[in-house]
């Protein structure tokens, strides 16, 4: 059986990527099962945010595969990261000092054949997915394909206004805009955030995640990818993962 796709989108600086990552080691822990995570972000590649202990020769990045002719499984496997202690977890994404001009451009059939290949490989496939579609191929094909497509908000102005300026760009129905499962996210603390006025602005909201300063610390030492002692966002994260796996399967 092909593994699912699960698209995470949002606003910038909603917390998608740390959305991400906790997602997919929530899967993981919970129904110990094979879990990738592809975090498509070119302008500012993810793995030296998640892995700043490793030295960037010990990185591998996606850019590799997909500058073959064909993209090939055992290319993409050797190109991702993985952590000793959680045997069929897999990381893969850009690494430091690549850009858009590292490697040669590549379109939607490319991507189609990279997530193709991830899910003969997990059984999820958790995509972290740039803001801007339209200038990320693999991010749109992951959101027109996706199994499910969770959409972050974080509830501030400027997620609003993002939301506001930005919709009425992706009406086109590839973009699935009906489909996406909305959820509101905390990143911060230390400034006033309007939850309930976000919740008015955006419409229905599936869940919420609260903000956790265990979490924020992880991502600043590396380990976002472990368990936090933040009991009450460990129970959010897992009630998500649950509801994702069970998902079309009634």
């Amino acid at each position: 059986m092909n593994g699912k796709i699960i698209a995470v989108w949002g606003s910038p600086n909603s917390g998608k990527t740390t959305f991400a990552t906790k997602l997919a080691t929530a899967i993981y822990e919970s129904f110990e099962t094979t879990v990738i995570v592809l975090y498509t972000d070119l302008e500012t590649p993810v793995l030296p945010i998640l892995f700043p202990f490793h030295k960037n020769e010990e990185l591998a990045s996606v850019g590799y595969p997909l500058s073959k002719t064909e993209v090939e499984q055992g290319d993409v496997i050797a190109s991702m990261i993985t952590v000793k202690e959680m045997q069929n977890f897999g990381f893969l994404g850009y690494k430091t000092g690549e850009n858009k001009y590292t490697y040669p451009k590549f379109g939607k059939a490319k991507a189609e054949d990279l997530l193709t290949e991830l899910c003969r490989i997990a059984d999820y496939v958790v995509v972290d997915c740039t803001s801007n579609l339209d200038g990320n191929p693999i991010a749109q094909t992951a959101i027109e394909k996706a199994d499910q497509i969770l959409r972050l908000s974080s509830p501030d102005l400027k997620s609003i206004s993002f939301y506001l300026s930005q919709l009425p760009v992706y009406t086109d129905s590839k973009f699935r805009l009906d489909d996406h499962i909305q959820g509101l996210n905390t990143p911060n603390v230390d400034v006033f955030m309007p939850i309930e006025e976000a919740k008015t602005q955006l419409g229905d909201l599936s869940f919420t995640i609260p903000f956790s300063a265990s979490v924020k610390e992880q991502m600043q030492k590396g380990q976002l990818h472990m368990k936090t002692s933040d009991k009450r966002f460990e129970t959010r994260m897992k009630d998500i993962a649950s509801k994702v796996v069970a998902y079309g399967t009634d």
